[in-house]
Protein backbone atom coordinates (compact mmCIF):
# COMPACT_ATOMS: atom_id res chain seq x y z
CA UNK A 1 0.00 0.00 0.00
CA UNK A 2 2.92 2.16 0.92
CA UNK A 3 3.75 2.06 -2.76
CA UNK A 4 0.29 3.67 -4.24
CA UNK A 5 1.29 6.79 -2.00
CA UNK A 6 3.57 7.39 -4.33
CA UNK A 7 2.16 6.51 -7.47
CA UNK A 8 -0.76 7.71 -7.56
CA UNK A 9 0.47 11.39 -6.94
CA UNK A 10 3.12 10.76 -9.06
CA UNK A 11 0.17 9.97 -12.40
CA UNK A 12 -2.36 12.46 -10.94
CA UNK A 13 0.83 15.40 -11.23
CA UNK A 14 1.96 13.55 -14.97
CA UNK A 15 -1.78 14.02 -16.42
CA UNK A 16 -2.17 17.44 -15.19
CA UNK A 17 1.32 18.43 -16.71
CA UNK A 18 -0.36 16.61 -19.68
CA UNK A 19 -3.30 18.50 -19.55
CA UNK A 20 -1.53 22.00 -19.34
CA UNK A 21 0.85 21.43 -22.40
CA UNK A 22 -2.19 19.95 -24.01
CA UNK A 23 -3.86 23.89 -23.20
CA UNK A 24 -0.80 25.51 -23.68
CA UNK A 25 -0.68 24.24 -27.56
CA UNK A 26 -4.13 24.87 -28.24
CA UNK A 27 -3.21 28.75 -26.43
CA UNK A 28 -0.50 29.26 -28.98
CA UNK A 29 -2.68 28.21 -32.58
CA UNK A 30 -0.51 24.51 -32.67
CA UNK A 31 -4.25 23.14 -33.60
CA UNK A 32 -5.63 26.01 -36.13
CA UNK A 33 -4.51 25.05 -39.56
CA UNK A 34 -4.79 21.04 -39.64
CA UNK A 35 -5.25 20.69 -43.37
CA UNK A 36 -2.33 23.31 -44.72
CA UNK A 37 0.77 20.73 -43.32
CA UNK A 38 -1.29 18.33 -45.30
CA UNK A 39 -1.83 19.85 -48.74
CA UNK A 40 1.46 21.44 -48.54
CA UNK A 41 2.98 18.22 -49.23
CA UNK A 42 1.30 18.07 -52.63
CA UNK A 43 2.62 21.45 -53.43
CA UNK A 44 5.41 21.08 -55.84
CA UNK A 45 8.16 23.50 -55.50
CA UNK A 46 10.93 22.27 -58.13
CA UNK A 47 9.00 24.63 -60.44
CA UNK A 48 9.70 27.39 -58.24
CA UNK A 49 13.84 27.03 -58.00
CA UNK A 50 14.00 26.75 -61.82
CA UNK A 51 13.07 30.26 -62.33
Amino acid sequence: MSGLAFLIPIALGLGMLGLAAFFWAIKRGQFEDLDGAAQRILIDEEDEDER
